[in-house]
Parts: structure tokens; C-alpha cells; sequence
């Protein structure tokens, strides 16, 4: 069997309807993954994804390179381009995983995995989108030395 078809084969999916949208300003100097936690924790989502944009004072970000992020930090002001993730559960508590893109004040992007230390400027706008009837657990992939999605309910 193809290594594309095994992929295939052990692949599980689920389908979740949309709970609640949160809309959810951040404040300056708040840590943008506690802020995105605490959002998600405050309206009793664990399952769901989010957008953000706004800016920061600092960022925080990590290159996934042999089983370890490798970090990338910017000690300016940046404008959030992007920030993408996703809520599930690890070890029984909210997880947030996201990624980032940034540009400074000459439009140069850089970009990757969130870490903590990215601190706001003058404001985050999150929206959260909460799956309903879905359970989203993370679990440590020996292979890969990452916490993986573990996919439950309502397969298709």
C-alpha cells in the first residue's frame, strides 16, 4: 500500500455544526495567547478556530526543527498581518495552537507558531468560532514529538 493511501486510510474526520462567534477586543499589553485562552475559557469553548488582527509591541514565534521550536522574536512594533488557530483540549485543558504573520514598520513579513511573550500594542480583534458536538483532544505523537489532533464524534 502507498504511503498516500495509508495517509489516507488512517485520516479521521468529523463534522461540527458552528456554536457561538465571539467578538473579542484584546488590550494592550496582554499576552495574546493568554487573551485568546481566557476568551475561550470565559465562553466554555473547547473545540473551535479563531482569526486575529492588530498589533504588537513585541512577537514571540517558533520554527519547528527537530523536534523542538526554535525561536524567532521582534522587539518592535508590528502590525498582525494574520493570526489563524485553533482551540481543542490538552491533558483536559483548554489548548490554543496558532500561527502568526507580522510586518514592521518597512513591510518586511516574518512569520510562525505563536509562543507566549507576544504582547499587544494598542488592540487584538479576535473572533472565535465555537464546534459544537465535536471533541478535539491533542495527544503526544511519539513520531513527531508534537501534541496531535485527536479527532472524536460524528465521523463521515
Amino acid at each position: 500500500m502507498s504511503l498516500l493511501r495509508l495517509a489516507k486510510k488512517n485520516m479521521k474526520s468529523v463534522k461540527a455544526e458552528a456554536g457561538q462567534i465571539i467578538f473579542s477586543r484584546l488590550f494592550e499589553d496582554e499576552d495574546l495567547l493568554e487573551a485568546i485562552t481566557e476568551t475561550a475559557e470565559r465562553s466554555r469553548i473547547k473545540a473551535g478556530f479563531f482569526l486575529l488582527i492588530g498589533t504588537l509591541k513585541k512577537a514571540k514565534m517558533g520554527f519547528f526543527h527537530q523536534g523542538r521550536y526554535q525561536p524567532i522574536e521582534m522587539a518592535e512594533p508590528l502590525e498582525i498581518v494574520s493570526c489563524t488557530g485553533n482551540i481543542t483540549l490538552k491533558e483536559g485543558e483548554v489548548h490554543v495552537h496558532a500561527h502568526i504573520a507580522v510586518s514592521n514598520r518597512k513591510g518586511k513579513v516574518l512569520g510562525g507558531h505563536v509562543l507566549p511573550g507576544c504582547i499587544i500594542a494598542a488592540t487584538g480583534e479576535l473572533v472565535l468560532v465555537e464546534a459544537v458536538d465535536v471533541e478535539l483532544q491533542r495527544k503526544l505523537d511519539e513520531k513527531t514529538q508534537l501534541y496531535l489532533w485527536s479527532v472524536g464524534k460524528k465521523s463521515f
